[in-house]
């Protein structure tokens, strides 16, 4: 890697090669792996500039700021890997404000021995996530770790976007009366990756629904500015977004489990499991929380939207001083719904 010869430099052999920890050294041939890889992917006008950080005029409004980390296991899943999800996530934790996400930042745990060829399909399925979500990765940063000192690949990615004026949407906002929407089937990814983990004898046809939602925040705030809540069910489900939501708040919350959409595939693969699908991991689904009397109106919105055309009204808020979030089941009795007790899906995200 990077051998000079008759002042020829050898580029980066991504079909052979491995990590090594020059890679993170600093030298030449961390230099030739950002320009050979990281930039020729995530080509813009920031990075091109090739300084340790990113300088970038914004628009009027409030700022908003998210940082998350991605650890999935495996790195490759149907429906997606670790590099779009590590951009939809990020994205979408800055759309759940209400905000239009502006640029990302992208920092790579790269493990020693690792695959030049996986990682260069990783960093491509990143940018054309981002290139499709009209957000740029405009600065980074790679490390290189020993060998069984990590486990392939971490992303840590962190976006900001701005909300417009007259936007307020928070987990405290939810009040009494409002209306609980989904945007659609629940459990997807979560039963996508746990059909690829090793241990496991079940395969499913479902794919992880993973994709950036800023598109179809804005169309529902184009049709419904009063939207008290938005929140994207990730780790823990929708179960453990309700209980955040319902505690931020004050407030209880009571759902009808005829009307969760859920794909037949996910709950068979929850059953064969022995996990409620209530509580597996999505990826490109919201929770939205508004007035009872917009409640229509946004579910027209939501459903006039690719990623919305299995939205459904769930349930409503409602008092309830332990905050409790129940459920009528579909034979006309109640249970709890409440927090993820331990992890039922480790590195699901």
């Amino acid at each position: 890697m990077g051998e000079v010869k008759r002042g020829y430099v050898r580029p980066v052999d991504f079909r052979h090669g491995r990590v090594d920890m020059s890679h993170g050294s600093g030298g030449r041939a961390m230099a030739q792996l950002i320009e050979e890889l990281f930039l020729a992917a995530f080509d813009n006008e920031w990075l091109r500039q090739m300084n340790d950080q990113a300088c970038f005029a914004v628009t009027t409004g409030r700022m908003v700021m998210a940082t998350d980390s991605h650890v999935v296991s495996p790195l490759f899943f149907p429906g997606g890997d670790i590099g779009c999800l590590s951009v939809h996530g990020t994205i979408n934790d800055v759309a759940m404000s209400g905000a239009r996400p502006l640029y990302l930042s992208a920092s790579f745990i790269l493990e020693e021995g690792f695959p030049l060829a996986d990682l260069k399909r990783i960093v491509q399925s990143m940018a054309d996530a981002a290139m499709g979500a009209g957000v740029p990765v405009i600065t980074g940063d790679t490390k290189v770790v020993e060998s069984g000192k990590g486990d392939g690949v971490f992303i840590t990615t962190t976006g900001v976007g701005v909300v417009p004026d007259g936007i307020e949407i928070s987990g405290d906002r939810a009040q009494p009366g409002d209306a609980i929407l989904v945007s659609g089937n629940l459990g997807d990814h979560g039963v996508a990756i746990m059909s690829q983990r090793e241990n496991l004898s079940f395969a499913t046809a479902v794919q992880s629904d993973t994709a950036a939602l800023h598109g179809l925040v804005a169309h529902m705030l184009a049709a419904v500015t009063d939207i008290h809540c938005l929140r994207d069910p990730t780790r823990g489900g929708l179960a453990t977004t309700l209980n955040e939501i319902a505690r931020q708040s004050g407030v209880g919350m009571r759902l009808r489990e005829a009307a969760l959409p859920v794909r037949p595939e996910v709950e068979a693969a929850c059953e064969f499991l022995g996990l409620d699908p209530l509580y597996v991991a999505n990826e490109g689904k919201l929770v939205a929380i508004c007035p009872r009397e917009q409640a229509q109106a946004l579910l027209a919105a939501m459903r006039a939207h690719p990623l919305g055309m299995n939205a459904a009204v769930i349930g409503e808020v409602v008092e309830d001083p332990r905050h409790f979030v129940q459920m009528e089941t579909r034979f006309g009795g109640n249970r709890m719904v409440d927090w993820l007790s331990g992890e039922q899906l480790p590195r699901i995200c």
